[in-house]
């Protein structure tokens, strides 16, 4: 099981979409912790580009908390304060939409917004990706 791929975030729709896709498990440089490597793919009709990332323990409680704040309607800003790329969800008020913004400040200094649709179902899915994620890749070290 440990050899999946897993979608940990997988919005999509009106041909757009913005996938943080978790490839594996490696153990940190220099350290004996061991964090998720992944990688963020956005594709739209006008711009595909993908970007390598690592998904520390603390990040994936992160993600918890902004699944959390997200479904009671708030904008979300997740893993803001890392290294690595950086995700924000903007919902769109009255609309069953979100702007999806990933920037990367450290690597390729870029940063896109992609409108995908957000509707309820898609919560229950977010939280099945990320329980799948801690089952399939658990980050307590051998």
């Amino acid at each position: 099981m440990a050899d999946e791929l897993i979608d940990l975030i997988r919005l999509e729709g009106e041909g757009n979409s913005v996938i943080l896709r978790i490839t594996g498990k490696v153990r940190r440089e220099g350290s004996a912790a061991t964090v998720l490597a992944g990688e963020i793919l956005v594709d739209t009709p006008f711009v595909r580009g993908s970007i390598t990332t690592s998904v520390f323990p603390e990040e994936l409680q992160q993600w918890q908390e902004a699944l959390d704040a997200l479904d009671a309607g708030q904008d979300i800003a997740w893993s803001k304060d890392t290294r690595g790329p950086q995700m924000f969800i903007e919902r769109d008020v009255g609309e069953e939409r979100a702007h999806v913004t990933i920037r990367d400040n450290s690597m390729s200094l870029t940063t896109v917004t992609v409108t995908v649709p957000l509707v309820d179902a898609w919560f229950d899915d977010a939280y099945h990706r990320l329980d799948l994620t801690w089952q399939t890749w658990p980050l307590i070290d051998d």
